[in-house]
């Protein structure tokens, strides 16, 4: 009850103060699992990926943030998890696997950081990891807009990327470069193609 009150109260304020919009989310099927990664720009893009998502989903965080008391119990209703960053998190892990067995959305912002593909210009290996273990598709998502007040935000979720081929328990670092690749390319380069590419863009 919290969860779906708190991702309300955030989706009325984010669309007022940034128009938010998306387009794409007939992308995102219903009872599926799915690793969505999106860019990461602003510290709005978490707040905005959770409450402009029409599903349900689990968000990893840094854990630094979970040293405040008010942010530690808000995270603990909503879904949203800590991961340590800069090295393998085994609990992180085994919660991430957890919640796509459950054919949960998992949102997870590969850059590590705020334009970290601008600081180091490849993406974190953790999705392409979960992907290879699990089998489960990534859905590419780029946030697009400068975050000035009543300037609008538009989320593009692109198709599925399927990484079935790369299954398995011990995935090696050339495969989990090469899906990080693909993912990148889903974001940040190449055009995210629609199911629908003649729909126009809809209000969250």
């Amino acid at each position: 009850m919290i969860r779906i009150f708190v991702k309300y109260v955030v989706k009325i304020f984010t669309i007022f103060l940034f128009r938010v919009k998306t387009v794409g989310q007939e992308n995102i099927e219903k009872g599926k699992p799915y690793i969505m990664c999106a860019n990461h720009s602003s510290n709005w893009d978490p707040p905005i990926l959770y409450s402009a998502t029409k599903r349900e989903m689990y968000m990893m965080a840094k854990e630094e943030l979970f040293k405040n008391k008010f942010i530690y119990w808000a995270a603990k209703k909503t879904n949203i998890f800590p991961v340590k960053r800069g090295r393998q998190d085994i609990e992180s892990i085994k919660k991430s696997l957890k919640v796509l067995k459950d054919n949960k959305i998992l949102a997870i912002f590969p850059e590590g950081t705020r334009n970290g593909i601008q600081k180091r210009g490849k993406i974190q290996n953790g999705p392409a990891y979960l992907a290879a273990r699990t089998g489960v598709e990534v859905i590419p998502v780029k946030i697009e807009g400068n975050f000035k007040p009543f300037r609008k935000v538009t989320l593009y979720y692109g198709k599925p990327l399927n990484f079935e081929k790369y299954k398995t328990n011990k995935p090696e670092k050339e495969s989990l470069d090469q899906i990080s690749n693909v993912i990148t390319k889903a974001i940040f380069g190449e055009k995210i193609e629609y199911k629908n590419e003649s729909s126009k863009t809809k209000d969250t």
